[in-house]
């Protein structure tokens, strides 16, 4: 029998890595958070000052500091620089505003995108992000497309960080994420794109429990 793969896509602070996590512990397999992988990158560039416009300059970071992306002692994914795990520093404003410019960089991607691969070919993985299912994993068993409005995901990233200790602006972050939104979808690399054959859900006034239980629904484990 082969590894189960599910693909969730979509847009900023639609709720992707939180259904998906849930989805991969009702499963029992594997959750990869691959925009936590861009934020590695975006954290090594924030912390050692390299811009990031330079793609030379993050593919050295990338070569003079390892970056770790595996299963926890806990079982989570995590994100580890130079043997120290860096994942509860990868949601801050300065690091999330980084990460879309950062990520429409063709061999960053390339690189990223190799150990995404590594990872799904290893055991059964829920895999969250803008191109899992169109890039990463178009072979995926399980596609799906995770929407809400643009209000409800300011929110929603809004309380995500409070609760996490930091501190911004709702309308700020709101227009950041629109900003972002708009990156995404528009850049040459991997946009932000539905897949053909993937399920849309979309998420607004739903709670995390009610889009998880449509998603196993879809994959006969309700």
């Amino acid at each position: 029998m082969g590894y189960l793969r599910i693909a969730i896509d979509g847009p900023a602070g639609a709720g992707k890595s939180t259904v998906a996590k849930e989805v991969a512990r009702r499963l029992g397999i594997l959750y990869v958070d691959t925009g936590a992988m861009y934020r590695g990158v975006a954290w090594l560039s924030v912390e050692y000052r390299v811009q990031v416009a330079d793609e030379e300059g993050l593919l050295q970071l990338l070569s003079a500091h390892k970056l770790t992306f595996a299963r926890g002692q806990s079982g989570s994914f995590e994100v580890s620089a130079d043997g120290v795990v860096i994942t509860h520093l990868l949601r801050s404003v300065e690091v999330s505003e980084r990460v879309s410019e950062l990520s429409a960089h063709p061999r960053v991607r390339e690189i990223l995108t190799e150990r995404q691969r590594q990872l799904s070919h290893c055991e059964s993985v829920v895999m969250d992000g803008r191109d899992i299912g169109t890039v990463v994993m178009p072979d995926a068993d399980y596609k799906f497309f995770l929407t809400a409005d643009l209000a409800e995901r300011a929110r929603r990233r809004h309380a995500e960080l409070e609760a996490k200790g930091f501190r911004g602006s709702l309308a700020q972050l709101r227009e950041t994420i629109a900003a972002r939104d708009r990156r995404d979808s528009n850049r040459s690399v991997a946009p932000l794109v539905k897949a053909r054959d993937a399920i849309e859900i979309d998420s607004t006034g739903k709670t995390v429990a009610e889009v998880c239980d449509e998603i196993l629904r879809v994959l006969g484990r309700d």
